[in-house]
């Protein structure tokens, strides 16, 4: 699906940091982002597949930064890698998170549990706090991190990455509140798409997809560039300045019951 943008120069001077950028929907965010005029810094763990996203990108704003949002001193590192590229922060995307395969709540270990708490919600945390400075000095920052059906849902097989979710959410929220005076915004975002992670899904388990997209009313699963980052390049734009705290589900209608 190919989309027609309305104000292709609608973010122009924004500078934004993506998270987990270099594939899947950070990909499809970056695209959606620098199509609209935004200047972004991606940053990824995979200096491969984060190369050859940039490449793609010839032409557009883009820096790029190798990171294991793990460790400790990252969020400052990765924060002023964006300032000095581009002399200012408006928009924190956090979508980077690191999980192992789905399995039955008892088999989930300590080991599970502490690699999608430090890649999701720690991180997210950290990247946060960080950024909020720049992004109040703004006059219009906005963070979007990214939710999971998985934990609005309670999806069966997910626990721990389900708890990581909805911590992430909880976060926002806080933020949401106590930001609102600094005229920053921070949503969450929860799709449902195409990425890497949806197509091995798809191949290993086309049972378990194929339930899963009969639930979606649109049947169709969303396009990480023209769906999901569309959406978020909404909502890092001046078109959505009284939008805040919000969990937007961006699934073709699957989870208008489960928020």
């Amino acid at each position: 699906m190919t989309n027609t943008y309305a104000n292709a120069a609608g973010l122009d001077g924004t500078a934004c940091i993506v998270t987990g950028a270099a594939q899947g929907i950070g990909r499809g965010i970056v695209q959606a982002l620098t199509e609209r005029g935004a200047a972004v810094l991606l940053v990824d763990h995979n200096a491969e597949t984060l190369e050859a996203t940039v490449k793609g990108l010839e032409g557009r704003r883009v820096a790029s930064l190798l990171s294991d949002i793990r460790r400790a001193g990252e969020a400052e590192r990765i924060v002023a890698a964006a300032v000095e590229a581009f002399g200012r922060l408006d928009v924190l995307v956090n979508n980077a998170i690191a999980t192992r395969a789905a399995g039955p709540f008892t088999q989930h270990s300590d080991d599970d549990y502490d690699l999608v708490f430090e890649t999701g919600p720690r991180a997210t945390f950290r990247l946060m706090k960080a950024a909020f400075p720049h992004l109040a000095a703004s006059g219009r920052g906005s963070v979007v991190n990214l939710g999971s059906s998985a934990g609005t849902e309670g999806q069966a097989g997910w626990a721990t990455y389900a708890a990581a979710k909805e911590a992430v959410r909880g976060l926002s929220k806080v933020a949401a509140t106590e930001w609102g005076a600094a005229n920053v915004r921070v949503n969450v975002v929860c799709p449902f798409a195409n990425s890497e992670g949806a197509q091995l899904w798809e191949r290993f388990d086309p049972d378990g997809f194929n339930a899963a997209l009969a639930k979606v009313p649109m049947r169709r699963i969303g396009d990480t560039r023209s769906d999901i980052g569309a959406l978020v390049a909404f909502l890092a734009g001046d078109d959505a300045t009284y939008i805040t705290g919000q969990t937007i589900m961006i699934d073709g209608g699957w989870g208008m019951h489960r928020i």
